[in-house]
């Protein structure tokens, strides 16, 4: 690809990358759909005929290129904890995305449409549906446009977007705006993680709260059984020997976590995301994944500004 085309298609990236994203729900997958996008768009450039706007074409070959992704999956999971695949994606990306025609939806000061929920119900659904609710709901296609894309009708697309907010509501929780609450909680989280204060941790879950840590199909269900679980198996309960830096991903808060080598090095781990509301933690999902510590331009080691709220 020539540097005439990357400049053409560089204001495009950002939100040609998070539709990659919502379709697949990894941003590893995401990246490579987008790589794969790219190419495909360089290689039948010199048959765009300007009939639609660039971003407008960009957008259906990456959708094209997701749903062949998704095909080769195999089977559409049943529930949110067989989405082996799930990642987060990193708040600073989001902000990248600034022109509200490019994707109106990520500009609003919720975000529901990048909730870390939102995006694991998406995966429940085949992917049409998915392809479907995503460029009518999200990105605020016409019918008529995603009926020409996917090869079908309007009223295929209107029948399919209704079965597809049918589940999607029925998988995800409408989330909220960050407030100053919010930012409690995660200060509260930090010094109990970091001050190994396992009843103050347990304090701040919901009767309800869970833990889930993908790509592993467990699911840790209940204010005692998270509370033991991380007063016995990170570090056997150690919590203070992991520290932990703040981050954010999908609109929510978000910790890394960097456990310490045999060298007493502390290395990457892995990313946790905090839902809360009404002052209590909801859900904690974990991503055991040193990869994405560059995805969210986190150190390799947290020395230098590691953040203790003791």
């Amino acid at each position: 690809m020539d540097s005439e085309f990357q400049d053409l298609v560089a204001p495009h990236l950002p939100a040609l990358q998070l539709h990659c994203y919502r379709m697949l729900g990894s941003y590893h997958d995401a990246e490579d759909a987008l790589q794969d996008t790219l190419l495909r768009a360089w290689r039948g450039l010199p048959g765009y005929q300007h009939r639609a706007p660039l971003r407008h074409w960009l957008m259906r070959i990456a959708t094209t290129t997701c749903l062949k992704a998704i095909e080769r999956r195999g089977r559409t999971p049943a529930a949110t904890v067989e989405i082996t695949w799930l990642e987060p994606y990193p708040d600073a990306l989001i902000d990248q995305l600034t022109d509200p025609d490019a994707d109106p939806a990520a500009i609003v000061g919720n975000r529901e449409s990048v909730a870390l929920a939102f995006i694991a119900a998406l995966q429940l659904l085949p992917g049409s549906q998915r392809a479907v609710l995503i460029l009518r709901d999200v990105l605020s296609w016409p019918a008529a446009d995603v009926a020409a894309l996917l090869d079908t009708t309007v009223p295929a697309v209107n029948s399919a977007l209704q079965r597809a907010r049918v589940t999607v509501t029925n998988g995800a929780a409408t989330p909220r705006p960050l407030d100053d609450r919010d930012k409690v909680v995660l200060d509260a989280f930090l010094h109990a993680w970091h001050t190994c204060d396992i009843p103050a941790l347990a304090a701040l879950l919901r009767d309800d709260a869970s833990l889930t840590m993908p790509p592993e199909a467990i699911e840790i269900t209940g204010r005692d059984a998270v509370a033991a679980f991380f007063a016995t198996v990170p570090a056997n309960g150690r919590l203070d020997t992991i520290p932990l830096l703040v981050t954010a991903g999908n609109g929510h808060h978000a910790v890394a976590a960097y456990l310490p080598d045999p060298t007493g090095t502390c290395r990457g781990y892995g990313i946790m995301l905090l839902t809360t509301h009404a002052g209590s933690i909801t859900t904690i999902t974990g991503f055991p994944s040193p990869t994405l510590f560059p995805v969210f331009d986190l150190p390799a080691s947290p020395q230098a500004t590691l953040r203790y709220n003791q």
